[in-house]
């Protein structure tokens, strides 16, 4: 039922964003627009499919489906329900040059050289207090297929509170944490795969990035050594677009603390000055702009009062037969 759906999928959506084995690519948009790609719905079939089976069919992590589709059961969404597909995005507020890894929204977007293309691919990244870094511009220094990990002596201290001894050098293969193909860029940190699949979307690694398989292979036989890679933090993004409508994207931020991510209660919110000259205009529907700073859905969604859409469609000149 899946690969029946993704194939319509596919046909329907060829003119905002295509899907291969191992990204969501979309084409640029111009330079003064940010919103790229349509949503697309799926509805749930009988059998036992869980979320992450469904994120992973459509490039997405779990979180990316769950913001989307708040109340739906991650480990077995009923059947027959509807789900939304978000891949609709606002590009994040950085330049649009090799890889830029937003850890709010738990995406990794990269701009192949010479091509007007941008590919995204979900990521897990990591534990509160061994968090993925954010404000920092790097490059890719070596890639390496079949990589060993060696733990870090804090990392061997914490697995060991858990009874469990690490070895100095983790062997490669299948069950290494750090999968079948590694991005170096620090000392410390790489872009790499997994071991453990259904750690994507959420925050499971020891700081560093991972990425499904077929992701992960796809960015090692892509991303030539050298590459710029930017880490960001944006829970919230937002865009002004050529024909005057806003639009607003909001993620749950990133908790700073354990007793914040046990916390049932949301984090707060801060807006940028880019972002508040953006919803602090006069024609910002204050309903709307509400409800996304409370529901967090990840969703763009067009914070433009009615009354100015009215008017947008009543000035523009209807297209001669």
């Amino acid at each position: 039922m899946l690969k029946s759906f993704y194939a319509t999928l596919i046909a329907v959506s060829t003119l905002f964003a295509s899907l291969n084995a191992a990204a969501v690519e979309y084409r640029l948009p111009a330079k003064d627009s940010r919103l790229i790609g349509e949503n697309q719905y799926y509805v749930v079939p009988e059998g036992k499919l869980t979320l992450e089976a469904i994120a992973a069919e459509f490039q997405l992590g779990l979180s990316n489906m769950m913001e989307a589709n708040p109340g739906v059961d991650p480990y077995l969404p009923k059947p027959g329900s509807t789900l939304v597909i978000p891949h609709q995005l606002i590009l994040p507020d950085t330049p649009r040059k090799g890889i830029v890894i937003n850890s709010a929204e738990m995406r990794l977007y990269y701009y192949p050289k010479g091509k007007n293309t941008v590919e995204v691919l979900p990521i897990g990244i990591g534990q509160v207090g061994r968090d993925t870094p954010e404000n920092w511009v790097t490059q890719v220094y070596r890639k390496r297929a079949n990589p060993t990990w060696t733990p870090t002596q804090n990392t061997r201290k914490i697995y060991a509170a858990k009874g469990i001894e690490l070895p100095d050098v983790w062997p490669a293969g299948p069950d290494n944490p750090m999968g079948l193909f590694a991005l170096y860029v620090g000392n410390y940190f790489a872009v790499h795969g997994t071991n453990a699949s259904f750690g994507i979307g959420l925050r499971v690694s020891q700081g560093c990035v991972r990425l499904r398989d077929e992701d992960i292979e796809h960015l090692f036989n892509s991303v030539p050594v050298g590459t710029r890679v930017e880490f960001i933090n944006q829970p919230i993004k937002a865009t002004v677009e050529p024909d005057g409508n806003r639009y607003l994207e909001v993620h749950q931020p990133l908790s700073e603390t354990v007793e914040q991510f046990e916390s049932s209660e949301q984090l707060p919110l801060s807006l940028d000055k880019n972002i508040t000259s953006i919803v602090a205009h006069a024609e910002t529907d204050s309903f709307t702009l509400k409800r996304l700073l409370e529901q967090r859905t990840g969703i763009p969604t067009r914070i433009n009062s009615i009354q100015h859409a009215q008017l947008d469609e009543e000035a523009t000149p209807a297209e001669s037969e």
